[in-house]
C-alpha cells in the first residue's frame, strides 16, 4: 500500500497494533489457529524444534528451548484436540485439550515413557507428519481463569501421562550446543510455567483472511 501504515484507517490501525510498529497488542485471549511463540518464564528460553533427531531415546525430532527470541524454528500452532474441536479465533479455555503443531516441520509436540537425555526426566520430542500424530500429542492448558491469556503464565499437562511440559536448565552440546533440554516433569513448579509471545494472533470477531500480530 502506497504511504505504508500512516495511509489505514484509525480503527484498522487499532486492530493492527504491532504489525505496523513493532508493539504488542493489548491483553486478550490465545485462540485457536493462532500461531506464536512460548517463553518458559523460569529460564527465559522459548520453545523450539528443528530437523535433529534425538541420537537416544525414541530417536525422534528433538524439542529445545533456545535463548534467540527470532528464532522462526520456535514457532507453533494451536490446534485442537481433533479437527473441529477447536474452530479458528475461538479463545482457549482453562483446562482445555490442544495440540502445539511446530510450524516448520509439521509434527506435533509430544512426550511418552523414554528418559530425556540429560536430565533422565521424561523425553519431550516433536512427532508426527502434517499435523496428524498420535493421543500422545494432546496437552491440557492449566490456568486460572476461565481463558488462557495471552498475559498469563499457563502450565501445560500431558493427557496420557500427567507430566508438566519443563525445563530445569540443562544444556546440549554440538550439534545444539547452548540450547536447553525440554522434558516432562511429574509435578507443578516453578520449572514448568510458559507465556505467550511473538506470534500472530486470531481474533475472534475478525475475518479469517486477517490477524493481529506482535
Amino acid at each position: 500500500m502506497r504511504g505504508g501504515c500512516r495511509l489505514f484507517p484509525l480503527l484498522l490501525l487499532a486492530l493492527l497494533r504491532g504489525l505496523c510498529h513493532g508493539r504488542e497488542p493489548a491483553p486478550g485471549a490465545v485462540t485457536c489457529g493462532s500461531v506464536l511463540k512460548l517463553l518458559n518464564t523460569r529460564h527465559s528460553v522459548r520453545l523450539h524444534s528443528h530437523e535433529v533427531k534425538y541420537g537416544s531415546g525414541s530417536g525422534q525430532q528433538s524439542v529445545t528451548g533456545v535463548e534467540a527470541s527470532d528464532d522462526a524454528n520456535s514457532y507453533w500452532r494451536i490446534r485442537g484436540k481433533s479437527d473441529g474441536s477447536c474452530q479458528r479465533g475461538t479463545p482457549v479455555k482453562c483446562g482445555q485439550a490442544i495440540r502445539l503443531t511446530h510450524v516448520n516441520t509439521g509434527k506435533n509436540l509430544h512426550t511418552h515413557h523414554f528418559p530425556s537425555p540429560l536430565s533422565n526426566n521424561q523425553e519431550v520430542s516433536a512427532f508426527g507428519d502434517d499435523g496428524e500424530g498420535d493421543d500422545l500429542d494432546i496437552w491440557i492448558v492449566q490456568c486460572s481463569g476461565t481463558y488462557w491469556e495471552r498475559e498469563d503464565a499457563v502450565r501445560f499437562k500431558h493427557v496420557g501421562t500427567e507430566v508438566f511440559l519443563s525445563i530445569t536448565g540443562e544444556q546440549y552440546g554440538h550439534p545444539i550446543r547452548g540450547q536447553r533440554e525440554v522434558h516432562g516433569m511429574p509435578s507443578a513448579n516453578h520449572h514448568n510455567y510458559w507465556k505467550a509471545m511473538e506470534g500472530v494472533f486470531i481474533k475472534p470477531s475478525m475475518d479469517p483472511a486477517k490477524h493481529d500480530e506482535l
